[in-house]
């Protein structure tokens, strides 16, 4: 068993998976662009099925009229706590597997579960980099794909705010509350062996 952040494991998992977690509560601040890019990049080292990398990150810095454009894409009730974040990324996948030789795409079944596993590599390497990450999917769907300008064949799976920790007194009086790290399931309601 493993004990961070408030959390415990059943199992003696690494304390950064405890440490992990989706606050909305961000300072306003600003993040370099490096910064941004390494969390991208150690999002794309994520696996995927015959190393397709499905996975497409559109992003916008603080400051910049992009972040604006992207704020205004999200529901309004994100909006009220992402305008804080130093960044937002859509994550968009290719549902279609393009051979280099040009012959005709095929689906690509496992688009959304690679892309999955990249959020996971990115919240991860934000909190590594001293940032905190969390995904959310209310948002305009047909307006992210549309004004970001997404390929035909690509899908939008989620939006990501990204910055440094805040004061969850900054935040709307009913957030405030939830405004911690949150437990899971028992592993035994979600981990079977055998079958269901």
């Amino acid at each position: 068993m493993t004990s961070s952040n408030h959390r415990k494991s059943e199992y003696n998992v690494d304390p950064i998976f405890l440490d992990r977690w989706s606050p909305r509560a961000f300072d306003g601040s600003t993040m370099p662009k490096e910064d941004l890019l390494t969390i991208l990049d150690a999002a794309h080292w994520a696996p995927s099925a015959f190393n397709y990398q499905p996975w497409r990150f559109i992003y916008a810095l603080r400051g910049t009229p992009d972040f604006d454009k992207f704020l205004n894409i999200l529901i309004e009730f994100n909006q009220g706590w992402a305008k804080n974040a130093a960044a937002l990324v859509f994550i968009f996948s290719d549902t279609l597997s393009r051979p280099a030789d040009g012959s005709e795409p095929k689906s690509y079944r496992s688009h959304s579960f690679d892309a999955g596993a990249a959020w996971g590599l990115l919240s991860l390497q934000a909190m590594k980099s001293g940032y905190f990450a969390h995904a959310m999917t209310g948002f305009d769907f047909d307006r992210a794909v549309s004004e970001l300008g997404a390929p035909d064949g690509f899908h939008i799976n989620a939006a990501v705010a990204i910055g440094t920790l805040g004061d969850k007194e900054a935040l709307p009086e009913g957030l405030r509350s939830k405004e911690t790290p949150n437990g899971r399931k028992a592993l035994a309601e979600v981990a079977f062996e055998g079958r269901f």
